[in-house]
């Protein structure tokens, strides 16, 4: 059973509250809405004289006055619009611009485990389509609302001042026409949060198949990957025709309403022409004004299609906005660590997963040593050095730096200390200089001092442009040994104290892997270092092994030490030796 959704009116009302930062903008656009308005409404009025004084009873003058009135209302009006377009639609954008920022900042801001829950491709989906659907009802939408309900209050009240009686003949049907529209919009955001959610699953689902396209042709899975798009593409079509046949089934029925409304008041007219209370002129007023209540109807009828999906796209990113963000409650500030590290009992479960993926961890890491941490795949290597960032929180037990709990520290001052090279090196769009000094100011004479430090240099000099050479998408146009040595040169422009290294050489080739590892041995000393080792011949000078199995660290010691002791460790290492002479 789905969770009841929360009222309309406060998401809307939230909504509309970023549109008020604009109110100059919003100012304008409101002006320009009464002046089109009105001018709709007394081009309506004219008709009375028109039709009085130019036809039934022709005065002279009213040849050359009538047709400069309705030039002149024509213009006012066009100028009016004119202002009310370009004030609602710098308020939308505007709008969506900043709601683009605040969630994007925001998920920079959350905590790793929502990135464990939501993928890239809907996170980016909440960015681009969401947003562009919020802009429909902060702008396009508000626009159609006060313009045609303007529109109706102005033709009304003329209605109301040619004949009351006919006037009340119309309103009979204006109830049930507002029951419509109250269902519609109901049924229109119950459908767009499908729609809204359906769409972030395509996206996942097609970039999935793109990004693994080599994989899909190998095992000849394209009709499998188009399949599964297929199915999610199907239910967004029928999700969208419900939209469609909803508005068109509620557009026809205010339609007819809305001629039973106008026979009506063709027999209340009629009736009252007999009686003398209504001219010809008055008659055509109204039938005229009937005429442009109607368009007027119909659109605020169908604007809540925009509406429901702008609300329902806002509820969204504001649960976005409002989520909890990473703890930053400490307060201590720290320049520069020493680097020691001491993890106590620390134990860790990830949220909605059975048992422990680390369980009652204990070691310590001085300043000036290596640690090198081993396992088979899935023991919780790199769930441990995740801790030292706070990128997770311990379930239990306490990590200090320093002798302080990491908690205490504040968490930008904290991460000052640590730099991180993974096996999966993430470069930005940008030349190999801002790459090399991500996150921070350096000169070119440091930044090259780096990539020489990181054997990098021997192949930037030979870039079109050196340092200034863009580099393509994470670095697309570089070699994965290539990108490994630019995440080093910037970790040693960095200089932090720790220094954690998960699997950086196992995705090479053996040539990358002595330049890597070369780099990486002028990266390591006076720092605290901690290794992910994939190849266990890397890490045989390492100070201390922590070898861990099923989240438990189950032996610790050096490398001959362990070697010695025949256990797990000599057992992945004897494994490894045999598959390299095989």
């Amino acid at each position: 059973m789905s969770e009841p959704r929360p009222p309309v009116w406060p998401i809307y009302r939230r909504l509309l509250g970023y549109a008020a930062h604009y109110r100059l903008f919003l100012g304008a656009a409101l002006v320009g809405m009464l002046i089109e308005a009105g001018a709709g409404a007394a081009f309506i009025w004219l008709m009375e004289p028109l039709t009085n004084r130019g036809f039934v009873k022709p005065e002279p003058q009213m040849a050359v006055l009538l047709p400069l009135a309705i030039v002149g209302l024509f213009v006012l009006r066009s100028v009016a619009t004119f202002v009310t377009d370009y004030g609602m639609a710098r308020t939308g954008r505007s709008v969506v611009r900043d709601l683009r920022e605040q969630v994007l900042a925001k998920y920079l801001r959350l905590p790793s485990t929502q990135f464990d829950t939501e993928s890239t491709p809907v996170m980016v989906s909440r960015l681009n389509f969401d947003t562009e659907q919020v802009t429909q009802a902060s702008s396009e939408a508000l626009k159609t609302l006060v313009t045609d309900s303007l529109t109706i209050a102005y033709l009304l009240a003329l209605m109301l001042y040619m004949s009351v009686k006919v006037t009340l003949a119309m309103l009979l049907i204006t109830p049930l026409i507002g029951v419509i529209v109250w269902y519609v919009g109901k049924r229109y955001r119950r459908i767009s949060g499908g729609i809204q959610d359906g769409m972030g699953r395509m996206a996942a689902s097609a970039e999935q198949s793109l990004a693994a396209q080599q994989d899909v042709k190998i095992h000849g899975a394209q009709a499998l990957e188009i399949s599964r798009y297929s199915v999610l593409a199907n239910s967004i079509l029928g999700l969208n025709m419900k939209v469609e046949t909803t508005r068109a089934a509620a557009s026809g029925l205010v339609q007819l309403l809305a001629a039973i409304a106008l026979a009506l008041i063709v027999a209340v007219a009629t009736r009252e022409a007999l009686a003398g209370r209504l001219n010809a002129g008055q008659f055509i007023s109204l039938m005229t004004a009937m005429m442009g209540i109607i368009p007027s109807l119909r659109r605020i009828t169908s604007v809540q299609t925009a509406i429901a999906r702008g609300v329902a796209a806002s509820e969204r990113l504001f649960a976005i906005l409002d989520a909890e963000e990473e703890a930053d409650t400490g307060t201590r500030s720290l320049a520069r660590a020493r680097g020691e590290l001491v993890f106590d009992n620390v134990s860790l479960r990830y949220r909605d997963q059975p048992g422990f993926a680390l369980d009652d961890i204990s070691f310590s890491a001085r300043p000036g040593t290596v640690t090198a941490i081993v396992g088979r795949s899935g023991s919780g290597k790199t769930s441990l050095v995740r801790l030292v960032p706070r990128f997770y929180e311990p379930s239990s037990g306490s990590i200090t730096l320093d002798g302080v709990p990491l908690h205490d520290y504040r968490m930008a001052d904290l991460r000052r200390q640590i730099a991180l090279v993974g096996q999966k090196v993430m470069l930005f769009d940008d030349t190999v200089a801002a790459n090399i000094a991500y996150g921070g100011q350096a000169s070119h004479e440091a930044i090259r001092a780096a990539a020489e430090a990181a054997n990098a240099w021997e192949f930037i000099e030979r870039l079109p442009h050196g340092l200034e050479t863009p580099i393509g998408e994470n670095g697309a146009l570089l070699s994965g040994g290539q990108r490994q040595r630019l995440a080093i040169a910037r970790a040693i422009l960095r200089d932090a104290p720790v220094l954690i290294l998960d699997e950086a050489t196992a995705a090479l080739d053996n040539e990358s892997e002595r330049l890597v590892q070369d780099a990486l041995q002028r990266l390591m000393p006076d720092r605290t270092t901690l290794v992910i080792a994939h190849r266990l011949s890397t890490i045989e000078h390492a100070d201390q092994v922590l070898v861990l199995d099923h989240g438990r660290l189950v032996e610790r010691g050096s490398h001959a030490e362990l070697m010695a002791a025949g256990g797990l460790y000599a057992h992945l290492h004897g494994m490894q030796f045999r598959e390299r002479r095989a």
